[in-house]
């Protein structure tokens, strides 16, 4: 699901300014790219400080983890290590299974809690809304009346942008994929006057590619798709290398064989932590 991670973080920390203040009651001002100090090697997913000085930290979830509470007690914990300050916590639940998460810990002398929202109670057609386009996007992941007439609207609001419709079509195209709307998209792409390649999208493109390929993976071409990519392993280093190479230019020899011999769920890591990484040595730390 880590695309769909990468595209819900890049609208949030951007343009959804409407769907940021229905999740965490404020507007966070900057952005911080945090790993916390910690054996386990913490990374949040987004950490923001607002204009009164808070922090607040948004956990994106894709699937039901049962352990969730107590990885949110140690970014808590880590967050105040870290910044000598509390944050806000929300944890976003964005699959399609009903959420089935607690939003506490309780113990002898310990009562732990953070806020649990399934971006499905939130108003869709009031994110449709917004000026902001982040917010029109992510409105297909929210309760709506009409999805098929919600893409119909995004999609002209995305033809109308004077700037970035790649990225926001690609983002919608990305996000459709939660809810088995990505051939609704399709269709209304090809209606509509907007003639981009989003496979070519320097940081969502090969995500996209990606995300394809897995989807016919568990299709009917499950066979002989594994013949051509030989192993998932070598669909994410694929991919992982593409990121790379649009972050940083060329892979160093160095780098290459250490990512020879990562696992799958290494490279997996990998993927989300280039588009935040300042070097290619930070990166392979």
């Amino acid at each position: 699901m880590q695309a769909y991670d990468v595209a819900l973080k890049l609208l949030l920390q951007r343009s959804a300014k409407l769907t940021m203040g229905e999740l965490t009651g404020t507007a966070v001002e900057t952005w911080l790219d945090v790993e916390l100090p910690k054996v386990q090697n913490l990374r949040l997913d987004l950490l923001g400080r607002t204009a009164g000085g808070g922090l607040v930290h948004l956990e994106l979830q894709s699937s039901n983890d049962g352990a969730m509470p107590f990885r949110m007690l140690d970014y808590y914990l880590g967050v105040q290590r870290l910044f000598e300050q509390f944050p806000r916590q929300v944890l976003l639940y964005v699959g399609e299974a009903p959420m089935r998460m607690e939003h506490e810990l309780r113990g002898p002398d310990l009562f732990f809690q953070y806020r649990l929202i399934d971006i499905r109670t939130l108003n869709g057609d009031r994110l449709l809304e917004s000026r902001h386009v982040g917010d029109n996007i992510i409105a297909i992941l929210a309760q709506l009346r009409d999805p098929e007439e919600a893409i119909h609207r995004i999609m002209e609001r995305i033809a109308g942008l004077a700037a970035d419709r790649e990225t926001a079509l690609a983002q919608l195209t990305i996000l459709a994929g939660l809810r088995h709307l990505s051939e609704a998209v399709e269709q209304e792409r090809r209606k509509m006057p907007i003639d981009l390649d989003i496979r070519e999208h320097e940081v969502l493109g090969p995500m996209i590619i990606e995300a394809e390929l897995q989807a016919e993976l568990k299709g009917e071409r499950k066979g002989e798709l594994k013949g051509e990519l030989k192993g998932e392993r070598k669909g994410e280093l694929t991919v992982l290398r593409r990121l790379i190479e649009k972050r940083f230019g060329a892979i160093p020899s160095w780098a290459a064989e250490q990512l020879d011999r990562r696992s799958t769920a290494e490279l997996e890591e990998l993927s989300v932590r280039v588009l935040d990484a300042p070097s290619i040595e930070d990166l392979m730390k």
